[in-house]
């Protein structure tokens, strides 16, 4: 028997759009962890139509069924096959994607330089960003209204030395790390930042921020992953206040920061910038299956969005509208054990799917959080 919990929640994702308002867009971000260890491997494991992980992901996106879905841990190729199976994977399970974008990422695009500062070259370490094979961990976005593809903006790249008030690593001495010639073409971002315009019914332009920065661990006493992953924060930050050119509206920023603002090894204060910036609002979307245990941490884990081996839970998955919104729901698909759809999200990922419903605040009216409402 599920809990009453559990009918509730799906009461709310089978119910349609509320009637007599303005039209709802659900956003989502979704860190599906389908990255495989070679090229090919991932498109292989869904058109085989017989992968375990393949078929909780689609279930997991086609029970939440956003509008517009921001997704990480995909692996890109140059014909665009892999996304192009998930695509068709998903139509058949009933939730249609016509518009889609996908781009080369940094992650996996090989130098001939030490990046990573181990003495050697040609690693996962050296590429631009973290990868074992060019497309590796990749990014792309899904959606049911059109891209305005010709008016995106890619500042994927965008030389760390080159962002406002960028922070680099250097050695004890105070030389660059791992070494100037590296810092002269280091892009900032591990995977992909992205502005994405979505034209919503009516004409009405929404600005997708999306990115999957890298985690900010795994370095050494220079700190560079944790350095990068502030960085990679903070261009959000520039965006915003100007100073990485156009500022863009109606935004809704949607990735993967791989930082929590409470429990972290990384900058802390990075991801709490992002949280309070006065553009954005944080509808602060939690689950029923994250905090099982109650207790002290019961709030904070609420709110989690990943859970790791070795690690734990820890809230590192986002969508932080703009003040042009009015949110009407948000939550974390993640629901408590016995509950429909537990084994499920387990099974898709290590990340939970995060999302949030949104109406266009009226003219000159900011946006406000309402209690999360059936938005569908």
């Amino acid at each position: 028997m599920f809990s009453a919990a559990a009918l509730l929640l799906l009461g709310f994702l089978l119910l349609g759009p509320l009637p007599g308002g303005a039209e709802t867009i659900r956003v989502a971000t979704f860190n599906t962890d389908l990255t495989r260890a070679g090229p090919g491997l991932m498109l292989r494991d869904i058109a085989g139509g017989k992968d375990a992980q393949v078929a909780a992901v689609i279930e997991v996106i086609s029970t939440i069924a956003p509008d517009i879905l921001a997704l990480q841990g995909v692996d890109w190729d140059h014909d665009g096959a892999g996304l192009g199976a998930l695509a068709k994977a998903l139509a058949a399970a009933g939730m249609d994607y016509p518009h889609r974008f996908s781009a080369r990422p940094n992650s996996g695009w090989a130098t001939d330089l030490d990046l990573d500062g181990d003495g050697r070259r040609g690693g996962p370490g050296d590429a631009q960003g973290y990868g074992d094979f060019t497309g590796q961990k990749a990014m792309a976005v899904l959606s049911r209204h059109p891209i305005r593809e010709s008016e995106l903006r890619d500042f994927s790249a965008l030389l760390w030395r080159d962002l406002p008030g960028a922070v680099l690593p250097q050695h004890e001495d105070g030389s660059p790390f791992p070494s100037a010639g590296a810092q002269a073409i280091q892009r900032l971002s591990d995977t992909a930042h992205w502005v994405v315009p979505v034209e919503l019914p009516g004409g009405r332009v929404l600005s997708l921020l999306t990115f999957y920065a890298t985690p900010p661990v795994f370095d050494g006493p220079e700190r560079r992953n944790a350095l990068r992953n502030r960085d990679e924060i903070a261009l959000w930050l520039r965006l915003l206040d100007g100073r990485l050119g156009e500022v863009p509206q109606n935004v809704v920023l949607a990735g993967a920061a791989n930082l929590d603002p409470m429990t972290s090894d990384g900058d802390r204060g990075a991801i709490r910038a992002l949280l309070d910036h006065p553009r954005l609002q944080d509808p602060r979307p939690r689950s029923t299956g994250a905090a099982p245990g109650g207790g002290e941490r019961a709030g904070a884990e609420a709110l989690a969005t990943v859970d790791w081996p070795r690690v734990g839970r820890r809230r590192v998955d986002y969508v932080l509208p703009g003040r042009e919104w009015r949110v009407r729901g948000a939550g974390v698909f993640w629901p408590a054990e016995g509950e429909a759809g537990h084994d499920t999200a387990l099974a898709a990922s290590r990340h939970r799917l995060v999302w949030v419903d949104l109406e266009p605040a009226p003219a000159g009216a900011p946006g406000d959080i309402d209690a999360p409402a059936p938005a569908r």
